[in-house]
Parts: structure tokens; sequence; C-alpha cells
């Protein structure tokens, strides 16, 4: 497969990795009522993007280098202090592990999901994954940037009845912060040779934090995350 259609198959939100079952945070920023129309989706993305959407580009850009999976994970759990958001990365990291294997067979994620039954953290899962796929770092990065956004903006549209072309065009409007925040978390993948993981950002969003656990304990919810 070309790696320009791998990467647009890895991003897709149709690939089955169970992208689809969670919100990103966006079900409890409704809940709450943050989160009530385009403007604040606009700003809900952005802020996303540029935290926990650049430590996950940072991590699959340097799986997908080469450096030491287990490590990364360890770096991954490190930047996510909340319980339920690690659940959750590592139930999204067994489902794209499991698709990956089917979708681009490759002896070292059989070693991965053997090594690994409980899971690795989703975006270090992401990198091996495009890995496989000959796809670079850079695109690695840019596959978890976006998806750190369109996860949202696609939940909103069925949580709000948001108008879907206001969702789009917000996703278009983003792209040249994509294309930034891809930028430094390869920068920063490049790094971990001389600095070890340590190199990795780890820009926290607190208040997202704290909305998962809240999510997690509440009956009735659309999405699992």
């Amino acid at each position: 497969m070309p790696a320009a259609a791998a990467l647009l198959l890895l991003a897709d939100g149709r690939f089955p990795a169970g992208a689809h079952a969670h919100s990103g945070g966006a079900e409890a920023a409704v809940h709450a009522g943050r989160l009530t129309g385009p403007a604040d989706l606009a700003a809900f993305c952005l802020g996303r993007l540029h935290t926990t959407g650049l430590v996950a580009a940072a991590l699959a850009a340097a799986a997908c280098a080469g450096h030491d999976p287990r490590r990364l994970d360890e770096a991954a759990d490190a930047r996510t202090p909340v319980p339920a958001l690690r659940d959750t990365a590592r139930r999204l990291g067994r489902q794209l592990l499991r698709a990956a294997r089917a979708t681009w067979p490759d002896p070292a994620l059989d070693a991965l999901a053997a090594r690994h039954p409980g899971g690795l953290h989703q975006p270090v899962v992401l990198g091996l994954a495009a890995r496989a796929a000959g796809l670079t770092p850079a695109d690695a990065a840019l596959a978890a940037a976006y998806e750190s956004v369109s996860g949202p903006a696609t939940a909103v549209v069925r949580l709000l009845g948001l108008d879907p072309f206001d969702a789009t065009a917000l996703l278009a409007r983003l792209a040249p912060d994509l294309d930034t925040v891809t930028r430094r978390a390869v920068t920063a993948a490049d790094a971990v040779p001389e600095q070890g993981t340590d190199a990795l950002p780890a820009a926290s969003a607190p208040l997202l934090d704290i909305a998962a656990e809240q999510h997690a304990a509440r009956s009735g919810r659309l999405f699992a995350s």
C-alpha cells in the first residue's frame, strides 16, 4: 500500500480501532455546560491539540522512529495522571493493535501483542502501526494530532446536533496548528536518543483530567470517554 494511502487509512475515523466510541472529553464538557456551540468547540479543540494532542503526537513519532515501546509507554503513563484516561488509552491501544495487525501484518506487531497483553497507550501503538505501514514519524505525529481534534469534533455533531459543515470547517482552520504540533512532536522525538523520554513534551490539561474521572462515574453516557 502506498504510504499516502496508509496515512489516510490510519487517520480515518472509520478505521476499526474503537475511536468512534470516545469523545476525547467533549461529552463531559457538554454536560458541564462548557461546550455549547461552534465557538466553544473551536476553543476546546485548539486547547486539546496543543496539550494532549502534542503529547500524543510526540509519543507516536518516537514509536514510529523505533524507540523502545516499553519506555515510551512508561512516559505515557507519567503524562497521564488520571486512572480513567490511562484505562482508556490502553483499551484503545489494544483495539488499535488488533486492527493494525490485520491491516499491516508484521512480526513486530505480533511480538508486541504477545509481550504486552494488557495493552500499551494508544499513541505508542499508533506510532508502531505507522511504522508497520511504512509511514514516517512525521506521518505518525500528524495522524495522532489530527485524531486529537477530529474525535471531539465528530462527537459534538452528535451531542449537540451541530452542523457537520461547521465541524469540518473548524478542522480545516486548524490545519496550521496541526502542522505546528506535528513539527514540535517530531523535533521532540528526534531528541530522544540523547535525552531519553524526558525530551518528550508533558503538556497538561487539568480540566480534561478532572472531567475524565467525573465522566467515568456518570451513568447514561453516549461515549466511553
